[in-house]
């Protein structure tokens, strides 16, 4: 191999969005000499504008932003564009559990709380990517499933409920099209995470139902009273049984 090799894998693009310049500047240092090519904006506005316009592998995320704060912006991206399933770690000095289970629910894969080690860092980074490269590969490709109400296309990833398409990250989508293609069979939460995101150490039972709520609000006509996505009360979820 040559240095000029053509064939050679391109560095995975990360967005570093943060105010506080020494934390973005340790950040870029330590996901450049990663590996990653690292792109970095200051203010939320202006990096939704950015995240609408580019994909990224991999954006980190500070809660507390000028111009659009974190929970908006990333609620946003997950709602439309090409960032939809992008993995996403979520950096704030804001670590109460409250904080947490927001910032997981507004389309987070993980939360990492300031102060924070280089080495956790990298590693909750190394567990996201690899769950959502596992998300990618974990749906059977030649099968298509349906119920009167969902259509799911494994092949190009494409949802449709009620007749309407619906935009879902890897996780929700591989969440999703597990219990569709069971319909009516109780999974418990442990039972969810070891088939859609295996055993990482960062990933609890809550974070299945913090995606299960985030599931809900783009398929259900109503989140608080679910009609397809149930609740089996002490064990875990379950798609609605087919007549």
């Amino acid at each position: 191999m040559t240095n000029g090799d053509v064939s050679a894998k391109p560095a995975r693009r990360v967005l570093i969005v943060e105010d506080e310049a020494p934390i973005r500047e340790l950040l870029r240092l330590h996901l450049s000499l990663a590996g990653f090519g690292v792109d970095e904006i200051g203010d939320g506005a202006a990096a939704l504008d950015r995240l609408r316009a580019e994909r990224y592998d991999l954006v980190v995320l500070d809660l507390m932003l000028p111009g659009l704060d974190g929970i908006t912006l990333c609620r946003a991206i997950r709602a439309q564009g090409p960032n939809v399933a992008t993995p996403l770690l979520m950096v704030t000095a804001r670590d109460t559990e409250s904080d947490k289970v927001l910032g997981l629910e507004s389309g987070a894969d993980d939360y990492l709380a300031k102060p924070f080690g280089i080495r956790e860092m990298l590693a909750r980074v190394g567990a996201i990517l690899r769950r959502s490269e596992r998300a990618g590969a974990a749906v059977d490709p030649s099968r298509r499933v349906h119920s009167p109400h969902v259509v799911l296309d494994a092949d190009r990833r494409n949802a449709i409920v009620r007749g309407a398409p619906v935009e879902l990250t890897k996780q929700e989508f591989d969440l999703l099209y597990l219990l569709v293609s069971r319909p009516g069979i109780v999974f418990s939460r442990a039972a969810l995470l070891s088939r859609v995101w295996t055993d990482d150490v960062y990933v609890t039972e809550r974070t299945v139902d913090s995606v299960i709520s985030r599931l809900r609000r783009k398929i259900e006509r109503d989140a608080q009273d679910p009609e397809l996505v149930l609740t089996a009360w002490g064990v875990g979820y379950k798609f609605v049984d087919v007549a």
